[in-house]
């Protein structure tokens, strides 16, 4: 009577349903979740473990269990049974009692293979495979409020971007721009990073990922900002270049055409297409405009619980956009030798007909700084 009482609350998980259907349709009765962005995307608690095992067992039939160290102790209803193990006992062979021997098993991508052997070690399970292919499929469905959350994050870092903006022309190093921007995002209520921040100053711009150092900008550089912070528990991510004190023909050039690109992702990003085609659409065009092996990553990544999710928008991504996907469009050119690099981003929200820019600051003018005397 207690289980069934349990197992009624977790159905009654819009999230878990889609994961209980898709397992149906793919076969696969049973599965170990372990990430613990996915246990906290449907049980709505964050439990981390180190190097203990966790692990949210869900069977197509509602007998869902929890089983995690005492450690951890839950003074909540978490609307699935808890079954705790201290250090001296298997933690495996109490999960393995729940696991039917003769049914396939569907385990978490990053599940510890010392874990995944003892289970098969007891003889849980008649073959084991990739259950994340599921779970991170249906995460990239985003409802309602996870929207609501994602736009309010997005529109916060806009406004970190607007106070990071000015500070580049105050002789600030690149790590102490990067402190700047960790303090403004704390200042506007950020609980956290998405990402280590990436600031700038020319060459360093240049380089794709460039590790923050200590440089200094100078006049008439171009200054790459890449900034994100965690709201409510979901990611934020934004990228605007800017420019120290004045703008050079060529840079307005290199500016103009990664806009121009970031735009035609935009417009091709819509249900219906592939995720290829958002990146066709914007490297097409710089590739058109002489660019296109200065343009050296994918056009953008997923994005949600984490900065970077499953579903990349890239060439070799085909699968078809739907609504309620979320998602970075962030074209760029680096042209390392001459210390010029220009990359905008935006995150996209995917609607029924399109999609939402959920970053509002602007980019259609590159912005100028002016250098304080």
């Amino acid at each position: 009577r207690a289980r069934k009482k349990w197992r009624n609350i977790m159905l009654d998980n819009s999230k878990l349903e889609r994961i209980v259907a898709k397992m149906k349709e793919q076969d696969m009765p049973q599965m170990i979740i372990s990430d613990p962005v996915s246990i906290f995307y449907l049980l709505g608690k964050w439990i981390i473990p180190g190097e203990r095992m966790l692990a949210l067992y869900v069977n197509v039939n509602g007998d869902n269990h929890l089983v995690l160290n005492k450690l951890f102790p839950q003074t909540e209803d978490l609307g699935v049974p808890l079954t705790y193990y201290d250090d001296i006992e298997d933690a495996v062979e109490i999960l393995a009692k729940f696991v039917e021997k003769d049914k396939r098993v569907g385990v978490d991508k990053n599940w510890p293979a010392r874990f995944l052997l003892r289970l098969q070690e007891l003889g849980a399970g008649s073959a084991f495979t990739n259950g994340s292919v599921i779970v991170d499929k249906v995460r990239q469905i985003k409802d309602a409020g996870e929207y609501k959350t994602m736009k309010e994050s997005a529109l916060k870092i806009d406004q970190v971007m607007d106070e990071l903006i000015p500070w580049v022309v105050k002789g600030l190093t690149e790590k102490e721009l990067n402190a700047k921007c960790v303090e403004l995002c704390k200042k506007v209520g950020f609980q956290g990073l998405s990402f280590d921040p990436i600031t700038a100053y020319g060459k360093g711009g240049a380089d794709p990922h460039h590790i923050t150092d200590d440089s200094t900008g100078k006049f008439g550089d171009s200054v790459v900002l890449d900034i994100g912070g965690m709201w409510n528990n979901y990611a934020s991510d934004i990228t605007r270049t800017v420019f120290i004190g004045e703008i050079s023909d060529r840079q307005r050039e290199i500016y103009n055409i990664v806009l121009e690109a970031n735009k035609r992702g935009i417009a091709a990003a819509k249900p219906g297409n592939k995720m290829s085609d958002v990146d066709k659409a914007a490297r097409d065009y710089i590739t058109e405009k002489g660019f296109g092996e200065y343009f050296t990553h994918r056009t953008g990544h997923s994005i949600g619980l984490e900065d970077h999710e499953v579903g990349d928008v890239s060439l070799a991504n085909d699968e078809i956009i739907q609504p309620g996907q979320c998602f970075s469009v962030e074209p760029g050119i680096y042209l390392y030798d001459e210390g010029i690099g220009v990359r905008i981003e935006d995150i996209l929200y995917i609607t029924e007909d399109g999609c939402d820019v959920l970053n509002e600051y602007p980019k259609e003018e590159p912005i100028v700084v002016p250098v304080e005397k």
